[in-house]
């Protein structure tokens, strides 16, 4: 299909199915339309017109059978076809097979619109088996999710440009107020922080759009580093409820919902920063007690389950006072945002050094990276920050595609802007599905 087709405007789509070009045949008016639907991100209100427009989709044999059906049967029993038709199939006159292939290329953003359209579909909708699909075809969306001084959790979609507030989270009052950190893994979104009767997480769930209470780890913790890949995460050191720093990692399982305790690491870290690159988990920086910092970092082989330790892999370390190290991985490349110098650093793998690509577009020294978010979106950079204006606290979404072989590339861009969302980024996540 050629990229004027794919990048046509949704017009394009009602001149098609408007067209009585009779050589088209109906198989391909639909795949080109769920296609042009998909690509162009077009108003699912057009799609439930065009969906149950009987006379346009009504398979071939069916109208022929119409036609010799007499005025009055029609009246009778009209309803009662369209009725079965529609339940019979997502969209009719297509197999199951190829519109569920169409349906998970449509954004998620309108899984809720393509859940009202009937029972069926709402029933697709709510069985997960979408986001399975989509991540057997490859196709995955990333959304950001942030919870600043002014919101309760948010999410935002890049591609839509579209801000959707999610369900307040039912927790008590103790953890709406204390510390928390946060994770995306799967389609669920994790949270971390303490409860009056001791550590808890919540987890939001994609598929159900609503909070529960997530399993507890096997040695609950805060503090700690972590990172997603796929449906499973890794969590590493911290602070147990006593205090102690520790050496333990575990592994969660989305899919199963379950904790797996791992082997330990070479050193106790916390206050470090977890992520994956090239198939493995790392983990960088972090303070070994309360005074000593650490410049190693750790890598963890899932298919030997053993730790390898590198040194110098984050040099300067980071002191108490600092956020964990800023880090996201582009594209299997691993990049910093330096708390102290405001700088952004890429990794070299073969040297283990770090070089300077570009400045950042906020300041993190003035707040020791705390508050600031700098985060891997698909193929892009993210740094998300407060900003105090004339016009009142905004939260700044800045975006920045890293070019192989050019690293400056081109200047940051805004994203988006959410006023009146506060100055402060208390737990930023992305996730991709």
């Amino acid at each position: 299909m050629s990229e004027s087709i794919m990048g046509a405007p949704g017009s394009l789509l009602l001149q098609l199915f408007s067209s009585s070009d009779q050589d088209r045949s109906l198989l391909q008016k639909y795949i080109l339309a769920y296609l042009l639907l998909a690509r162009n991100g077009y108003l699912l209100k057009e799609v439930g017109k065009l969906t149950f427009d009987n006379d346009l989709y009504m398979p071939i044999s069916d109208r022929i059978e119409v036609k010799k059906k007499k005025p009055g049967d029609e009246t009778q029993r009209g309803s009662d076809q369209n009725d079965q038709r529609t339940n019979d199939c997502f969209l009719p006159g297509l197999h199951d097979d190829i519109a569920l292939d169409c349906l998970a290329w449509t954004s998620r953003s309108d899984y809720p619109s393509l859940a009202c359209l009937n029972k069926r579909f709402n029933m697709l909708i709510g069985s997960g088996y979408l986001y399975k699909l989509r991540r057997r075809l490859g196709i995955i969306e990333h959304w950001v999710y942030l919870a600043c001084s002014l919101m309760p959790w948010e999410a935002f979609d890049p591609f839509r440009q579209r801000w959707m507030r999610l369900p307040r989270m039912p927790c008590d009052e103790c953890f709406s107020y204390a510390d928390k950190e946060s994770l995306a893994v799967g389609t669920q979104l994790l949270v971390f922080g303490r409860e009056i009767t001791g550590f808890a997480i919540w987890m939001y769930s994609l598929v159900r759009r609503d909070w529960s209470r997530c399993p507890m780890m096997n040695l609950p913790r805060c503090l700690f580093g972590s990172g997603s890949y796929g449906e499973i995460a890794i969590v590493a050191g911290g602070s147990d409820r006593n205090g102690h720093v520790l050496k333990c990692a575990e592994l969660y399982n989305s899919e199963l919902g379950s904790w797996e305790t791992l082997p330990d690491m070479n050193m106790p870290r916390r206050l470090c920063s977890g992520f994956f690159m090239d198939g493995k988990f790392y983990v960088i920086g972090g303070m070994s007690s309360h005074t000593d910092s650490l410049t190693c970092g750790e890598e963890y082989n899932l298919e030997t389950r053993t730790w390898r330790r590198i040194r110098n892999m984050y040099p300067g370390g980071n002191r108490a006072t600092q956020s964990p190290p800023l880090v996201a991985v582009v594209n299997n490349q691993l990049y910093a945002a330096d708390q102290s110098t405001n700088d952004v650093k890429k990794y070299d793998k073969l040297n283990n050094t770090w070089n300077v690509v570009r400045t950042l577009p906020v300041r993190a020294d003035s707040s020791n990276g705390w508050g600031l978010a700098f985060k891997a979106c698909g193929d892009r950079l993210l740094v998300i920050g407060g900003h105090r204006g004339p016009q009142g606290e905004v939260i700044v979404l800045h975006s920045w595609r890293p070019v192989d072989g050019n690293a400056g590339g081109v200047e940051w861009d805004v994203l988006s802007v959410r006023e009146r969302a506060g100055a402060f980024v208390y737990n930023c996540a992305i996730m991709g599905s």
